[in-house]
């Protein structure tokens, strides 16, 4: 932030999280600045989806760079909404749970409104705050500074409305603000436009990356290899000399359960859907059956073998077992017989064709899981084993190279997020001077990132 200028003099505003702020600018709280007193939206059912009707913003509905998502479109009957109708410039805070922090400013141009009862409303005085100047602040770091030490911390976080009209803003001129505001939307439109780029790009990867799957356990390695129809619609051409057999002939889908108190049991891993990474195949974190107070029965899984997660397929979620550990009753340890490559059998599971298949047979019950009769009833492209552990270590490779650059990438977009907060908490908390600003010199630091 050096190429930007400070302002000529500060004062103390005797507040840990904001700190300095220009002499000039008035320091008030955020109840100081509202015409009307924080109100809770309405605590309705989410259930309506008539578009000629008000719209019902739930926090659902919130997308990180201030938009609405179309696809969670729910409405209220006008007579239920009406005392909840927002207008325009009203900023929606969120109150509870993960999300807590999060914030909403609604436009006019977005249809008529309500909002729902974990989400705050703060209606604001023009001539004191601008709503968009007020909506940067929520996105600054002082900001959520003030978030993480005002949550109460019980079964979830939370931050009553009392507790938001207590936030602290650092306020100059409405004229000043404006130019903040004019600046910072520039600014963010660059930020923003670098993470879109660099967000479709991981896309791109992992779609390559699950095409080489699906493509080397269905066709091989080998592009001259004669094909053969494998019978089974979703499998469709596989290469002449591989076999092609039901799951229960190949793969062992272990049974019984043990009890996750009783020793040894008890400081065993255990490994659930959750400490699995979707579609990856990747294990990301072990804690044992004491760790996690498990009670109800598990399964016993021996070191190597695949855990694959019945419940919503379309996640893929499976790994190979690191040691002899428990799974999750909604997970099926499956162990290959001496015709099977366990790590080959654990890529087929992260393929397309496959998760495909479990889809469709998870939809046809309430909660959508893959159950055992359907699972051995499966078609198995099986080559050759010597075939299986050499496709297998190339996708690993294939794989590894993949995740790099995905995980680099990622780390550049958090890297560009810490820029575009800094730059947005510097302009909010007047650490630099935007008066005579055009706003080119950020640019300096998008290079920098990208």
């Amino acid at each position: 932030m050096s190429h930007y200028k400070p302002y000529p003099t500060y004062k103390d505003t005797g507040i840990e999280w904001l700190g300095q702020v220009p002499e000039d600018w008035a320091v008030l709280r955020l109840k100081q600045v509202i015409t009307e007193q924080l109100s809770y939206g309405a605590n309705a059912a989410a259930e309506d989806d008539d578009r000629s009707n008000p719209r019902f913003i739930r926090i659902t509905d919130l997308n990180e760079d201030g938009t609405l998502r179309d696809d969670t479109f729910k409405s209220l009957p006008p007579s239920t909404a009406a005392p909840y109708m927002l207008r325009s410039g009203d900023i929606l805070l969120a109150r509870s749970g993960a999300t807590v922090g999060k914030s909403f400013i609604y436009k006019q141009e977005m249809g008529p409104a309500c909002y729902a009862g974990y989400l705050i409303r703060a209606r604001l005085d023009k001539k004191a705050c601008l709503p968009k100047y007020c909506w940067f602040i929520t996105q600054s770091q002082y900001y959520w500074g003030f978030i993480g030490e005002t949550s109460i911390q019980a079964t979830i976080q939370n931050v009553s409305g009392e507790r938001y009209a207590n936030l602290w803003l650092a306020l100059p001129s409405v004229e000043e603000q404006q130019a903040i505001v004019d600046f910072l939307e520039v600014e963010s439109a660059r930020f923003d436009s670098l993470i879109r780029k660099k967000t479709r790009f991981i896309e791109l990867l992992r779609e390559k990356r699950l095409a080489l799957i699906t493509h080397a356990v269905t066709k091989g390695l080998d592009p001259s290899a004669p094909t053969k129809d494998s019978g089974v619609e979703w499998l469709g051409q596989v290469p002449k000399h591989w076999r092609v057999l039901s799951f229960q002939r190949c793969v062992y889908i272990a049974e019984g359960q043990v009890n996750p108190l009783e020793p040894p049991y008890s400081d065993m891993v255990l490994i659930a859907p959750n400490h699995i990474e979707s579609s990856t195949g990747r294990l990301l974190y072990t804690e044992t059956s004491a760790e996690q107070m498990a009670e109800s029965g598990k399964y016993l899984c021996l070191g190597g073998d695949v855990i694959y997660s019945k419940i919503r397929p379309a996640l893929r979620k499976a790994c190979i077992a690191p040691v002899d550990c428990l799974c999750s009753a909604d997970m099926y340890p499956l162990r290959g017989d001496e015709s099977v490559n366990n790590q080959y059998l654990l890529w087929f599971l992260l393929s397309e064709p496959f998760s495909a298949f479990a889809v469709l047979e998870a939809d046809r019950v309430a909660m959508p899981k893959i159950n055992r009769e359907s699972l051995n009833a499966l078609k198995l492209a099986l080559p050759p084993i010597e075939e299986q552990e050499i496709i297998s270590r190339r996708l690993t490779q294939a794989a590894t190279r993949i995740d790099a650059i995905i995980e680099k990438t990622e780390r550049s977009i958090e890297l560009i997020r810490e820029r575009r907060s800094a730059l947005v908490t510097a302009a909010v908390t007047g650490q630099i001077d935007l008066r005579d600003t055009s706003g080119a010199e950020s640019q300096i630091g998008l290079r920098k990132t990208a």
